[in-house]
């Protein structure tokens, strides 16, 4: 044929064809496009419906393309700007694809991808500026907490909340610069003028402990001197005299505190014990009566540790009936032997507690319940996982992953509570 003459070649007989395309009896492959038919290969080896089949997977190769642009965006697994460049690279296959098929469609599906593509950036753009918006909003907020907190005299949390906001302030959005800067220079002025302020209270906090500790020195030199006094009567009402100043006093720095109170308790201890030790020489009966109720701590302490809380309960209320008919017993024992007494009550008490604990049948019951739902949660996260993963979602199956390993961690703990009521 001479390529300078216009005349058309003439069409050869087709020997197999279907809606897109056709093979002559010469083995050169064409498919129908609506600006008509391009050859777009040749077939010499098989039969001719093989070209067809062959050319028609291509095809099926560019429906598949399309098929993952169009998921990808719709599930949000690929962004705006990779599925425009998708949309761009099969535009560039399609301009004379070695394939057949209806490519019109093709393009149709490839043009509504676009739409889709330019509605998510809009979209994303309306997200943008409304998580700009209530970063602003939430700024703001900021900045008037701290103001709030500039302005007032929670010296103990007050920086913790104002930490606290800046760590928030952190991790939202910048917005415009002039905005953002102007937020910034109020929540940074309100910083700076709580931490003034409170330098201040807490330099006039010091001074005010150190002279409540120069009084407690006074007041315990007098206590120490008065600690061996025998005038009973006197030196009581004085000791009182000397705590009640004490106490108006206020707190000196904590280590020095700490170190003059000891001091001060020892003085007024030894006082005490001197004068309950004089009068305990004088009553026979108190000191008869406190070795009976020793007697008495002897026998409730034997029923340590408590292993029948009924018996127990029973023997110690023997106990109390003579506890209270052997009477008083001097001073300075009294909190030591109620102490060792009290500690028995409270033994066989916790024993009870516990008992009726281990057999509360409502405890158990929504023990189990609790194990019954987390095993149906359990449950419906595995069909979660399986069907996820049947569908090729990865990201959906490891969420439900997650979720699961979370149940099953706490079904361990609630099937550990229920196995004590079945102790």
């Amino acid at each position: 044929m001479n390529p300078d003459d216009p005349t058309p070649a003439p069409v050869r007989p087709t020997v197999a064809e279907n809606e897109w395309g056709r093979v002559d009896d010469a083995g050169d492959v064409f498919v129908r496009t609506g600006a008509g038919e391009r050859q777009i290969g040749s077939w010499q080896v098989g039969e001719p419906e093989q070209a067809l089949a062959f050319f028609g997977r291509k095809y099926d190769d560019l429906v598949v393309q399309v098929d993952l642009l169009e998921q990808r965006l719709g599930s949000g697994a690929a962004a705006p700007d990779e599925t425009q460049a998708g949309v761009r690279k099969l535009r560039e296959a399609l301009v004379e694809p070695h394939a057949i098929g209806d490519f019109a469609v093709l393009l149709q599906r490839l043009e509504a991808i676009e739409e889709r593509i330019a509605e998510r950036r809009a979209a994303r753009r309306a997200e943008r500026a409304q998580a700009l918006d209530e970063a602003r909003v939430r700024k703001e907020h900021i900045a008037v907490q701290a103001e709030a907190i500039a302005e007032g005299d929670d010296w103990r949390h007050g920086a913790d909340r104002l930490r606290t906001l800046l760590d928030e302030w952190k991790s939202l959005p910048r917005l415009d610069r002039a905005t953002d800067d102007a937020l910034w220079r109020r929540f940074s002025s309100a910083r700076t003028h709580y931490t003034r302020q409170r330098r201040t209270h807490f330099a006039e906090v010091a001074e005010r402990r150190e002279q409540a500790k120069a009084v407690k020195e006074e007041i315990l030199a007098e206590a120490e001197a008065l600690a061996d006094s025998t005038d009973w009567g006197a030196t009581a009402r004085r000791f009182r005299e000397l705590m009640a100043r004490w106490k108006a006093a206020g707190p000196a720095p904590k280590p020095a505190d700490d170190a003059l109170w000891r001091r001060f308790r020892a003085a007024q201890d030894t006082f005490f014990t001197a004068r309950s030790s004089d009068l305990s020489k004088r009553d026979t009966e108190q000191q008869s009566n406190l070795e009976a109720k020793q007697a008495l701590l002897h026998e409730a302490e034997a029923l340590l540790p408590v292993d029948d809380w009924k018996a127990a309960r029973e023997s110690l209320r023997s106990i109390h009936e003579r506890w209270e008919a052997a009477g008083h017993v001097p001073r300075d024992a009294m909190r030591a032997v109620e102490s060792r007494l009290r500690r028995v009550e409270e033994a066989v008490r916790e024993a009870e507690q516990s008992e009726w604990r281990r057999t509360n049948p409502e405890a158990r019951a929504r023990a189990e319940a609790t194990v019954a739902q987390l095993q149906a949660s359990i449950a419906d996260l595995e069909n979660q996982v399986a069907a996820a993963r049947e569908r090729g979602d990865t990201t959906r199956a490891a969420e439900a992953e997650d979720a699961l390993s979370a149940r099953r961690s706490w079904l361990a703990q609630a099937e550990s509570a229920l196995d004590e009521f079945r102790a």
